[in-house]
């Protein structure tokens, strides 16, 4: 195996999967640990560094959903949480968790690898040095630190929204985001006024084009607007368009602003 080769943290509990998918991984060049209970999941993601997580919703000993909240704690490592359970809603249980991308079972490894390297391409794209800043006063968009900060008002912060210890002078502070929150963030805030559509949004920021996912932006709207303390009755940032999608809106930025 290639010392450069990604590693992947695969938890499924059934054996058979667990398995057949490790060998499909490793066939593909990545290194592969595969355990069966979140417990363990959580014991090895703290030992290694991992470059993406395959986790399933159902696990024993600790649920994905907890295993999930553990590795968000302490990491933005791209995940794709699996589940057997076929409802929207069951389905979008991930994404709302912090969750990057989801599958169905039972599923093809060849979708399963597709949206690995899709994920792991995002995230090695979003490295690369871009020295662009999106700054709308209120809310700041470094995309070359992959940072975004915002002001939280005097209320949030009473309201313990935000650790008080990191809000700076002006009332700004960071604002932790998802690989896909901040892709989506930085998708729309490029352009303010222009509507994508959710297919357009699943194809640049998801990476891949299936059918049948578009739901999978509103749950990722759904966190970013809480995140950004952006009430969606009366937004600041992020309009939905109904029946199309989303946009984004916001003053012109600051520096542009004092011309």
């Amino acid at each position: 195996m290639a010392s450069d080769a990604k590693k992947i943290l695969l938890v499924e509990d059934e054996k058979a999967i667990r398995e057949a998918v490790a060998a499909y991984f490793k066939r593909e060049g990545y290194w592969v640990r595969a355990v069966g209970d979140g417990q363990t999941a959580v014991e090895e993601f703290e030992k290694h560094g991992f470059d993406l997580v395959v986790l399933d919703l159902m696990l024993p000993k600790l649920s994905g959903e907890r295993v999930c909240r553990a590795i968000r704690d302490q990491s933005l490592v791209p995940i794709i949480m699996v589940t057997a359970k076929d409802q929207v809603e069951d389905r979008i249980i991930g994404l709302e968790l912090g969750a990057d991308d989801y599958l169905v079972k039972p599923f093809s490894p060849r979708e399963l690898v597709a949206r690995v390297r899709a994920l792991l391409r995002r995230a090695h794209t979003e490295s690369e040095p871009t020295l662009e800043v999106l700054d709308y006063g209120d809310l700041v968009i470094n995309i070359s630190a992959h940072k975004v900060t915002r002001r939280f008002t005097p209320e949030e912060i009473k309201a313990g929204k935000v650790d008080p210890e990191k809000v700076d002078a002006n009332g700004m502070a960071e604002v932790d985001l998802t690989a896909s929150e901040f892709k989506l963030l930085v998708t729309l805030a490029r352009y303010p006024g222009q509507v994508y559509s959710r297919m357009e949004l699943v194809e640049k920021v998801l990476g891949y084009d299936f059918e049948g996912y578009e739901r999978t932006i509103d749950s990722h709207v759904k966190n970013l607007r809480a995140k950004l303390g952006d009430d969606p009755r009366h937004p600041t940032w992020l309009y939905t368009v109904h029946g199309v999608g989303y946009r984004f809106d916001a003053p012109e930025p600051a520096a542009k602003a004092e011309k």
